[in-house]
């Protein structure tokens, strides 16, 4: 297939990133018991600097072995290009048709998703959440995660494991340190998350009309013991020897709770569809 030179498009999207037009693309759900549309907003050049160069620094990033965390220099590199991103980088507008709470295919919203480019590296994807939808309390085992609040009010409730031994008890609970507990508003600075800190297992939940882009390095993969489980909080946990809260509870009682592993919620389906974004060029294998 015929490749574009790369510093031409980039000369042109330089120029252009600013200048967005409005023609409209029709997304449908793929799992959706009736018909609901998405309408995007493309750019007048169908690259997008920003976005492009967020995958480029992704592939610079993120090609260390699996399960590397970023260094320091790194996430401040892709915060910066995320710190960037607007809704109209990635075809979005705040008129999403899927925002206008008049879909009759669920009586609770369901999130959306989008993936815009997945290797074994990395995933980029797009979560469109409606208002009142959640996405349920959730760990990113051996991952490190970016993500960016492009459109809307969010809240945001995150944990670190108190005691990062594995270890639960009988009644699958293990406690956690509260870390984010806070309502966000986009504009917004990118958020990150680590395999142990950072806020790893975090629940969202609308409060307007979102949508969130997501880097994940590395994805989720059951073949690589790194599948999504599910929590939630819960008042029975690990009792001392005098049958009280271990110590570190009872000294800061509002930063911890017991979290308890459940299957996973029906909150977590998530209708997918495809990107109709701006495109990436991604060089050849």
């Amino acid at each position: 297939m015929k490749t574009e030179d790369l510093g031409s498009v980039l000369g042109r999207r330089m120029r252009s990133e600013e200048s967005l037009g409005q023609t409209d693309k029709v997304i449908k759900k793929k799992k959706a018991s009736k018909r609901v549309t998405i309408q995007l907003r493309r750019p007048v050049y169908s690259v997008s600097w920003t976005l492009q160069q967020l995958f480029e620094a992704c592939v610079h990033v993120f090609k260390s072995p699996r399960g590397f965390v970023p260094s320091t220099d790194d996430v401040k590199r892709l915060c910066q290009i995320l710190d960037r991103m607007k809704p109209e980088y990635l075809g979005l507008s705040r008129n999403l048709g899927f925002f206008n709470g008049k879909s009759e295919v669920d009586v609770c919203p369901r999130v959306t998703s989008a993936t815009i480019y997945k290797c074994e590296s990395f995933e980029m994807c797009i979560f469109f959440l409606p208002a009142t939808s959640v996405i349920p309390l959730h760990n990113h085992p051996e991952m490190t995660v970016f993500s960016k609040l492009l459109i809307g009010d969010l809240h945001i409730k995150a944990y670190d494991w108190a005691d990062q031994s594995t270890s639960t008890s009988p009644s699958n609970c293990r406690l956690a340190e509260l870390k984010i507990d806070a309502e966000v508003s986009a504009p917004v600075g990118t958020s990150v998350l680590y395999p142990t800190t950072g806020g790893n297992l975090h629940e969202f939940r609308a409060i307007t009309p979102c949508a969130i882009l997501d880097i994940l390095g590395p994805p989720y993969s059951k073949n690589d013991n790194r599948d999504c489980s599910y929590y939630r909080e819960t008042e029975h946990g690990f009792p001392s020897e005098t049958g009280e809260l271990k110590p570190e509870v009872n000294r800061k009682s509002s930063l911890y709770r017991y979290l308890e592993e459940i299957e996973a919620p029906k909150e977590s389906v998530m209708d997918g569809i495809e990107y109709m974004g701006p495109r990436l060029i991604v060089p050849a294998s």
